[in-house]
């Protein structure tokens, strides 16, 4: 084994431990296209899902079929009928999405049952269990439009799902639901997935699209290698949203995330959007830093707030050990319970897991941001990126244009956030006074729209 992999597995490995401890035991409702396995994405979806579930997630997989039945349609002559976006399931196409279900179930079972040869889960075995779990109900006539067959989950069977999972199986579901009469209804797979995992209160709500994600805003910059806004939190998407026109086209930007912003509101903590184009998506947003599709994650489980003076040992335990690495300047308990009003903290189950500090330089229209620290059992989830926009979000509201911060180390992380370069000599002249030209620190600054 060469040397260069050592240097580079080593690293790796230790960068996606946290990720897979993190993980471990919790419940994934993962959504895939009927696209993705039209374009052949099977195969390797379905390792990846074999590699998640050996690491101990529970999983829910919920498949599309939009293409399958409009194959068959038109295998049959039939031309698909649509309104507000919706299908109308006549009997034909009930029997076309019946027969394309069927053939979905039995390629995916037949996928997790070869033992993936030839692959990382070579030797693995992945029970597979679908069933019954949706009653429906139908859409009825909307507008005048009779819906016929097609229909909106009205109960999921959360003890049945459950019980699967903790059998240690992976549990599969097409869009389909039944009345208490036996009636069959055609329903879509973003809703089935939704409204599951709301009703099991799902960890995570997985999309595996078309689109690679949410575009980031014209104003926002872009990281380097990525043009996705990674993290958007429920505000954030509720706006985006509320630009867009309602959506019943998969590929347009609202379509997914009106899915997430519902699972969001029903409990569900996080909500992803990837692109099954890019191999091993799934794994790369589960278990890499900064993933490669859009999570939607509903801030209020966590408590971004202005500290307070009872925050101070909080703050204090939180900064310790990177002031003892000289990651951060070391500020005194005196200091930090003077300024206690500048900084920011965000708080889970009464644990301070980030803070920063903004101190103001208003005749420079500007402000510090300072001392901005992130747990390490927290890093990776985006804690920084969000007490980042809190001091933001601050600094605008004071009127300031800018915001600047002086770091020795992490540099690259504030130039991905839109920060620049510029020379010491441009810091307002009250903090210039008080910088440590032995420690170097750069100075960095981003313009505030």
């Amino acid at each position: 084994m060469s040397t260069v992999f050592n240097f580079t597995f080593v690293p790796w490995f230790r960068s996606v431990a946290p990720y897979i401890h993190m993980h471990r035991g919790k419940t994934f409702v993962i959504a895939i296209c009927g696209e993705a396995i039209a374009a052949g994405k099977l195969q390797n979806l379905v390792q990846d899902l074999a590699l998640i579930r050996s690491m101990g997630v529970k999983v829910v997989l919920v498949h599309g079929f939009r293409p399958q039945i409009n194959e068959q349609l038109a295998a049959k002559g039939h031309a698909p009928k649509y309104s507000q976006g919706i299908r109308i399931t006549d009997e034909v196409a009930l029997d076309c999405a019946q027969e394309a279900a069927g053939q979905l179930l039995y390629e995916i079972e037949a996928a997790f049952s070869q033992g993936l040869p030839n692959t990382p889960m070579a030797g693995s075995t992945v029970r597979v269990i679908s069933g019954n779990f949706i009653t429906a109900r139908p859409i009825g006539i909307v507008g005048g439009v009779d819906f016929q067959h097609s229909g909106v989950v009205r109960k999921v069977d959360v003890a049945g799902i459950s019980r699967m999972l903790d059998f240690g199986a992976m549990v599969l579901m097409s869009p389909f639901g039944f009345s208490p009469t036996g009636e069959a209804f055609n329903l879509t797979m973003e809703e089935v997935a939704t409204s599951v995992a709301v009703a099991l209160q799902a960890d995570k709500l997985i999309f595996v699209t078309e689109i690679p994600g949410i575009r980031m805003k014209p104003h926002e910059p872009e990281s380097d290698d990525n043009p996705i806004d990674t993290e958007l939190s429920l505000a954030e998407a509720e706006r985006l949203l509320a630009q867009e026109l309602p959506s019943k086209n998969p590929t347009d930007t609202a379509f997914y995330l009106q899915h997430c912003v519902k699972a969001c509101h029903g409990g569900v903590e996080r909500s992803h959007i990837i692109p099954f184009a890019v191999d091993g998506s799934l794994l790369l947003e589960i278990y890499v830093h900064d993933g490669i599709g859009t999570m939607v994650i509903d801030e209020k489980l966590e408590n971004l707030r202005e500290a307070t003076s009872d925050d101070v040992g909080g703050i204090l335990q939180l900064i310790e050990p990177f002031e003892k690495d000289g990651t951060l300047v070391r500020r005194s308990r005196t200091e930090i319970e003077r300024d206690a009003g500048h900084y920011t903290v965000l708080e889970h189950d009464g644990v301070i897991f980030a803070c920063a500090a903004l101190y103001p330089y208003p005749e420079a229209r500007t402000g510090e941001m300072a001392a901005l620290t992130v747990s390490p059992q927290s890093q990776g989830q985006g804690d920084g990126e969000k007490v980042l926009r809190r001091i933001e979000q601050r600094a605008r509201a004071t009127g300031l244009e800018s915001i600047f911060v002086l770091t020795t180390r992490t540099m690259h992380w504030f130039l991905k956030r839109g920060f620049q370069s510029v020379d010491p000599d441009w810091l307002p002249e009250a903090r210039k006074r008080k910088y440590n030209w032995d420690r170097r620190s750069q100075v960095l600054v981003k313009r505030l729209g």
